[in-house]
């Protein structure tokens, strides 16, 4: 399904600002839902808002193209608090409603964790987008990513750092939950395949709001670059500011969060020069640039990872039912799992056994806080 930016136009012209039809179609039993946990409230609500606006544009676009088994698809948004108790209950909430087809889970793989069991017992289709490259490997076949996992991400930053920058003292920093943990591990991995030893592999706890003690460890281990995987845009931006009021200016590879909107806001000019393997890049792909345009016109803001990702589930879990011609989830399973070649805001997909769509990064600049793309790494093995 090729998507263009008039299609778009009209898919918001037709849904976002027509909601007594939405209600009216509701009352009929016309619409197909979808289910979202994203966080509303707590330190993410603003990267979930724009996770929000990134499923609602495809939304809206997949109305306007015929919708899904010929109805009108409904999105039904529950808090999930930025917390993994908090995300227990939004699905729980969500999973109760029978008629939800489809669900739109995390970008954090600790909350994919969280809710895995529950996923599990109900027996229908989620995407996700957490990074963790176990959450695809635990024999739970309702999880679908859309979303490159970070057993990529961390090939590509050891292989840009070491080979491209020329780097080789690594300091590896890394959040101590489910995605910062498999992301360090990944990424110390990839250094040890091309003869790099890290000087220092450093975790820290999410919400920090003081990074000192960090930073002085990164600054006297003699580490002439950083890998970085942050959970948190808020932690990167506090972070960002006080490892260059203390004069650390060393390059900088960092997981996706580098790039996204909120990190950029925070950090400012902190994280100016610094790189990151991004999976939505705006200038990758002609689908990536029409989505971009798209995003922009209709909310009047750049686009990100954090919009991408869900723009891109909501209209691969829509083409899958409607090539299931059914909402019966194994048969809306085995139609995702088939679909191939599928250019999406983040990529092109192809779906291998495990639910994984997306199988390689992108690397990007910041260029004054612009995301500058620079090439796509992409892997077949």
């Amino acid at each position: 399904m090729k998507l263009t930016r008039r299609d778009f136009a009209a898919g918001m012209a037709a849904g976002i600002v027509a909601p007594h039809i939405i209600t009216r179609a509701r009352a009929q039993g016309a619409t197909v839902k979808i289910g979202m946990c994203a966080p509303v409230t707590g330190p993410a609500a603003e990267s979930g808002g724009y996770a929000i606006k990134g499923a609602k544009l495809a939304l809206d676009t997949v109305n306007k193209a015929g919708g899904i088994l010929g109805k009108q698809a409904e999105l039904i948004v529950e808090d999930d608090q930025t917390t993994n108790p908090g995300i227990v209950l939004a699905f729980s909430k969500l999973a109760a409603q029978p008629d939800i087809v489809g669900f739109i889970g995390s970008i954090r793989s600790t909350q994919v964790h969280a809710i895995a069991p529950d996923v599990l017992k109900l027996g229908k289709p989620v995407m996700i987008g957490g990074t963790d490259p176990n959450l695809t490997h635990m024999g739970n076949q309702w999880l679908f990513r859309c979303r490159p996992n970070d057993s990529y991400s961390g090939r590509v930053i050891a292989e840009y750092g070491a080979s491209t920058l020329g780097k080789k003292k690594w300091a590896v920093l890394h959040s101590t939950d489910a995605f910062g943990t498999a992301g360090g591990k990944a990424l110390t991995e990839a250094l040890t395949k091309l003869g790099v030893a890290p000087v220092l592999d450093q975790g820290y706890a999410n919400q920090s709001q003081d990074f000192t003690p960090v930073v002085l460890a990164i600054k006297q281990s003699g580490a002439d670059v950083l890998g970085s995987y942050f959970t948190f845009e808020n932690d990167l931006g506090i972070f960002a500011r006080q490892l260059r009021q203390l004069g650390v200016n060393i390059p900088w590879v960092g997981s996706p969060s580098i790039t996204d909107v909120t990190a950029l806001k925070l950090a400012g000019p902190a994280l100016y020069n610094t790189y990151g393997v991004a999976d939505y890049a705006e200038d990758s792909t002609e689908a990536s640039k029409a989505f971009a345009n798209a995003y922009h016109d209709a909310y009047k803001v750049v686009a990100d990872g954090q919009s991408s990702w869900t723009y891109d589930a909501i209209n691969v879990l829509a083409q899958g039912i409607n090539k299931a011609g059914s909402t019966e989830p194994g048969k809306i399973r085995e139609a995702i799992l088939a679909i191939k070649k599928f250019p999406g805001a983040e990529g092109e997909y192809n779906f291998d056994q495990n639910g994984d769509g997306l199988h390689g990064y992108n690397v990007v600049k910041n260029e004054k806080g612009s995301i500058v793309f620079d090439k796509h790494i992409e892997f077949t093995d």
